[in-house]
């Protein structure tokens, strides 16, 4: 072989080696910054772009694609230790013409953390109320998904502030008492009888906590990784000790029932969407909002855990379409008679 070709091939060969072995290098010894890196990749190629807006001297973080148009824009709040970029699986199967906007909730990620602020369900509603009006995005009404913590904020945003919304959409939110106890709830009595409440099933500080955690969460069982789960651990070991204060928080009188003391005074169009096998908020949630919002659409996925967004992210978004198309045509029905 001509020994140009061959410089040629060892030039190209350790060109390629360099990367690799940095990917390599980045998974085995900081699979947190590969996480990150994760994030930052899909929100690019999702199209979304990271944004700031100042209340006072309150900061929000949040992700956005499109501009608002004829058809609703779209507000999306996670749940419990989670993170706006916990929606980009159902992002992936929404329009891009749809306007859309993911907060991150009071405390998390890049919105400000203060021990001075009010982390009770109705404290975080009268947050995201502040960021709606600091991005005027009430200046039409909106609907307005979420799930889990974030479900309980925004069924209790919808009775509290209902000119802003036109639509709402709950999944396995929080917030209502259940005839039935989940797996999530039976072993919160077991810690607190034994007085290890410390240890909450949903703030994991270990890869084997954090893998029981996804198995709580999810009827689907994931294969993960155990760098990666030692990654996942790391990004949140930093911000237990708020995860502890915040659970307490919303499992506080104060705030345990929001949803249900506030279900009677929603009036928007609701949309229901609950996975049947959920181990963390029982799926008889689901009857117990019907009985008391006026016509509401339930739809209960079936080999589906808590974790919808994840377990059935086309599905889910699907499900939103279709009921934003239904509400539209029922409008366009309206208006003609």
């Amino acid at each position: 072989m001509d020994l140009d070709v061959l410089n040629m091939f060892v030039i190209a060969g350790g060109t390629l080696a360099i990367p690799i072995l940095a990917f390599v290098a980045s998974f085995l010894l900081w699979p947190s910054a590969l996480i990150r890196i994760y994030y930052w990749y899909w929100r690019r190629a999702l199209g979304m772009q990271v944004r700031y807006a100042n209340y006072d001297d309150y900061q929000f973080c949040y992700s956005y694609r499109g501009r608002p148009g004829y058809r609703p824009s779209i507000l999306m709040l996670h749940g419990f230790s989670a993170h706006k970029d916990m929606w980009l699986s159902i992002v992936k199967f929404l329009p891009k013409n749809l306007h859309l906007v993911c907060v991150d909730m009071p405390g998390h990620e890049g919105t400000t953390r203060s021990a001075l602020d009010d982390y009770s369900i109705s404290g975080q509603a009268k947050r995201i109320h502040q960021f709606v009006e600091c991005i005027k995005l009430n200046r039409r009404p909106f609907h307005l998904v979420g799930t889990s913590m974030g479900g309980n904020v925004a069924g209790v945003y919808a009775a509290q502030y209902p000119e802003d919304i036109c639509s709402l959409t709950l999944i396995c939110p929080a917030g209502l008492p259940s005839t039935t106890d989940s797996k999530f709830i039976k072993q919160l009595r077991e810690l607190q009888e034994s007085e290890s409440i410390d240890r909450i099933p949903l703030i994991p500080s270990t890869p084997e906590e954090m893998a029981d955690m996804l198995k709580l969460c999810s009827y689907i069982r994931f294969k993960v990784p155990q760098q990666i789960l030692q990654g996942l651990v790391d990004v949140r070991i930093p911000h237990n000790d708020f995860y502890r204060k915040l659970f307490l928080e919303i499992v506080d009188e104060k705030s345990r029932h929001s949803l249900h003391e506030n279900m009677s005074k929603i009036k928007a169009p609701t949309q229901v969407i609950w996975g049947k096998q959920d181990q963390v908020l029982d799926v008889s949630g689901a009857s117990v909002l019907a009985s008391a919002i006026p016509d509401c659409h339930v739809y209960i996925l079936e080999n589906c855990g808590h974790s919808v967004v994840v377990e059935r992210p086309r599905k889910t978004a699907n499900l939103i379409l279709e009921f934003l198309a239904l509400l539209h045509s029922m409008d366009n029905k309206k208006k003609q008679a």
